[in-house]
């Protein structure tokens, strides 16, 4: 059984050296779904509690939504990161309240002062379920999640299956 939790992310990016619309700055609704797979829990009847869902997953979630999100070799980061400096807000200020917590992984690195998270690849919806599963897979027992950015859609089901004791966690990502 599962129980399943969606979030809505606004936020901006571009398609550093793809030749089409996509390479200028623009902004998204994103819808992220994630679902959680386990026996129902006797005495609540439920797999997880989807508010319980919704808390650990927004704590890392909260760092894309009305965020910028650049490539590591965008040449527009630094220039970016000049103009906040400037501003003032490189650093944060008192009305910035939705940061996240802050994370390096290998696929991405998440600065909450400055509502910036600069990625390894572009960011696609397929890279944007890499990164979540990647934050969230030793907190919650993720079975799928579903990632749809304006008319591109990436889904992923997350089968485990055992040889030699040991779990092995398969990607099949549909677009």
């Amino acid at each position: 059984m599962r129980s399943i939790t969606t979030f809505d992310l606004q936020y901006a990016h571009r398609f550093y050296k793809f030749k089409g619309e996509a390479q200028y700055l623009h902004g998204h609704t994103g819808f992220l779904t994630i679902e959680v797979e386990d026996s129902i829990n006797e005495g609540v009847n439920m797999v997880y509690p989807c508010n319980e869902i919704q808390k650990t997953a927004w704590d890392v979630l909260k760092n894309f939504d009305h965020a910028l999100i650049l490539r590591e070799d965008d040449p527009l980061l630094p220039a970016i990161l000049k103009v906040y400096e400037e501003t003032g807000i490189k650093d944060g200020t008192p009305q910035n309240t939705m940061k996240g917590i802050a994370f390096k992984t290998e696929l991405a690195t998440a600065y909450p002062d400055s509502r910036l998270v600069v990625t390894k690849e572009t960011l696609t919806v397929e890279g944007m379920i890499r990164i979540v599963y990647d934050l969230l897979k030793d907190r919650l027992n993720i079975a799928k999640i579903t990632f749809t950015s304006g008319v591109n859609t990436a889904s992923t089901e997350l089968l485990k299956s055992s040889s030699r004791g040991l779990n092995f966690y398969y990607f099949n990502f549909q677009s």
